[in-house]
């Protein structure tokens, strides 16, 4: 399988607190994990790398390629579970950083199978014939949303979008989302930060994704930040 991945701090932050890795798996799978930090000058930036690598730790010790779907989902939320808690205890430790915290989506993907676990806003997309949100984002707007006291132009550009009621390391336990999606050679996967669903509609995001490459994730990250780039981005994409 190929994964291409990118970050770029946009034109308005003055740091960049999103983090992400990638890798391979045993059976020709692939790992990915992004995160959106948030809280005080460095906080985010730390709380964003800390959560990453932890998942990443736990993801290269615990996976093997005959894990049914019920294994894949406990090591998702096991991993992002020992990422808040670790957040949570040094927030705790260092005054300095009180209140940081991260959103987090986590793929893994093998064969005909995709495994997403989130907490937050950072999306996963599945891209084909069409462009398919396959999280929901965890957040004050989209609530709204359910309530059906806006509607989803009114959510796309609401003064309070960035509002989440999810993410790591702010309590001691974090409840996560698990989604498992057939994933077929015709399919790719994305994940990304806000920084680029906020700025790059749907439509735009399913234009620019044709092929699975270093070029398309700049592309992408191009598009952001010709639209306004306020916000740092994040994108990974991934197919056979």
């Amino acid at each position: 399988m190929k994964i291409y991945g990118q970050t770029n701090i946009g034109l308005v932050r003055s740091s960049n607190q999103d983090f992400f890795m990638t890798g391979k798996l045993p059976g020709g799978g692939v790992w990915a994990v992004v995160c959106d930090g948030m809280g005080g000058a460095s906080g985010g930036d730390i709380a964003s790398k800390l959560a990453v690598e932890s998942i990443a730790e736990r993801i290269n010790s615990n996976y093997n390629e005959k894990m049914k779907q019920l294994s894949v989902s406990n090591l998702l939320e096991s991993a992002i579970n020992f990422a808040n808690i670790r957040i949570f205890d040094m927030a705790r430790e260092d005054e300095t950083l009180k209140g940081m915290g991260t959103t987090v989506v986590a793929a893994i993907v093998r064969e005909n199978e995709v495994f997403i676990s989130h907490a937050g806003d950072s999306r996963a997309y599945i891209i084909n014939d069409e462009i398919r949100q396959i999280t929901t984002d965890h957040s004050i707007v989209q609530e709204m949303l359910e309530r059906g006291e806006i509607t989803s132009d009114e959510a796309k550009h609401h003064p309070i979008k960035n509002y989440i009621t999810r993410a790591l390391g702010v309590t001691d336990r974090i409840a996560v989302d698990f989604t498992a999606e057939s994933f077929s050679e015709n399919d790719i996967l994305l994940l990304c930060t806000d920084g680029l669903s906020n700025c790059v509609e749907n439509e735009e995001i399913f234009n620019l994704v044709k092929t699975v490459d270093e070029d398309t994730v700049l592309k992408l990250v191009d598009e952001a930040n010709a639209n306004g780039g306020n916000d740092n981005i994040t994108v990974v994409i991934a197919s056979y």
